[in-house]
């Protein structure tokens, strides 16, 4: 570790200047606060969080529907632990839960489906959320029930991909990022060439990152050293597990069952062909066509947004570890596992004093 520390000091002196590296993945999010990475570094390096936890880029809008298809009779709806605490307009899942629905989580899709099976009187729902990287089990998912005919499952699709929000943010005028600390789970599907426009189009390097402290250390390094030695690319860190073309039967997977649709990110707002509708070969599969889409705002003073936009740091919310905490989360960001709130609060809360 203190070589790897030496290692970005030095290149942090050829570099010169201040500089911000964004990782856009909640993993990352949580290696960095709990090895103390921040305070190690440099006081020229700069890291922040960006939209990488695909439970806080959820829009309150989709909890809402979600909360919608709970209170209905005969409806079991099907989650992943962490978004059953995030808060809606109104309510939450939990709460929801708490009031009667029958709210279950699971550890996979193909869980939810299995209980469809054996529930054939309920219609079960699963809320679909994340990236490039659970999209594929998701759309297995979809495609088995449809194989089998099992009619009384669908999937509330929240999916998002990352290179349109990406890019949506270095035209943030209000965000500055010298290189981006590139998700390892999503390039393992997708293949390090999803971000090869950012160094051509913007001039922005971008490496690809595994999920220990030393990769994120030695990312750190390959940024500075690029941006030292003025060029500008897509590099891979994470060659453990990561090539440039990704997983193509993964890939073909999501494209026969979903399709590109414009999608509404939290703090971003809508981010043109940057999310995953499902196909209308599959729409009886699909729970969002029997639901209402409404206008939602969290909590006026939540600025989850914000800090999944990179402009704030999460101890910069005036809520932050005084009314918002993890035993009560006004936004997501503070909910999630992989939230930067939560990392902040659970790891860093004494050094952001």
């Amino acid at each position: 570790m203190n070589e790897a520390l030496n290692r970005i000091a030095e290149q942090a002196r050829r570099v010169g200047r201040n500089v911000t590296f964004m990782e856009v993945c909640g993993t990352h999010t949580m290696a960095v606060s709990r090895s103390g990475l921040r305070q190690l570094l440099p006081a020229n390096v700069k890291l922040i969080s960006g939209p990488g936890c695909p439970v806080c880029v959820t829009d309150t809008s989709y909890i809402d529907a979600a909360i919608e298809l709970a209170r209905r009779p005969g409806v079991i709806v099907t989650t992943f632990g962490d978004l059953i605490r995030v808060p809606g307009s109104e309510s939450s899942l939990e709460r929801e839960r708490a009031a009667g629905a029958d709210v279950r989580v699971v550890y996979s899709p193909a869980d939810a489906l299995a209980l469809a099976r054996e529930n054939p009187d309920k219609q079960v729902v699963f809320l679909g959320v994340g990236f490039e990287t659970t999209a594929p089990t998701v759309a297995w998912t979809i495609k088995k029930a449809a194989q089998d005919g099992v009619m009384n499952f669908s999937v509330l699709c929240a999916h998002k991909t990352m290179p349109f929000a990406m890019e949506a943010l270095l035209k943030d005028q209000e965000v500055k990022i010298d290189g981006f600390i590139c998700p390892g789970h999503v390039s393992v599907i997708t293949g390090a060439q999803l971000y090869r426009f950012i160094p051509e189009r913007y001039g922005i390097p971008c490496v690809v990152c595994g999920f220990e402290a030393v990769d994120v250390m030695k990312c750190i390094v390959m940024l500075l050293a690029q941006i030292a030695g003025k060029r500008t690319a897509v590099e891979i860190e994470y060659s453990r597990s990561v090539n440039e073309t990704g997983n193509p039967a993964a890939q073909q997977l999501i494209a026969e069952v979903f399709e590109e649709s414009d999608a509404g990110w939290r703090g971003i707002g809508v981010i043109p062909r940057s999310g995953l509708a499902i196909r209308k070969e599959f729409a009886r599969w699909d729970a969002g066509r029997s639901v209402t889409f409404r206008e939602s705002k969290p909590h006026p003073g939540c600025r989850c947004g914000d800090v999944l936009r990179g402009v704030l740091t999460p101890p910069d919310c005036k809520l932050f570890a005084k009314v918002c905490t993890p035993t009560n989360p006004l936004g997501p960001c503070m909910v999630s596992s992989e939230g930067a709130c939560a990392a902040f609060y659970k790891y860093e809360r004494k050094a952001a004093v």
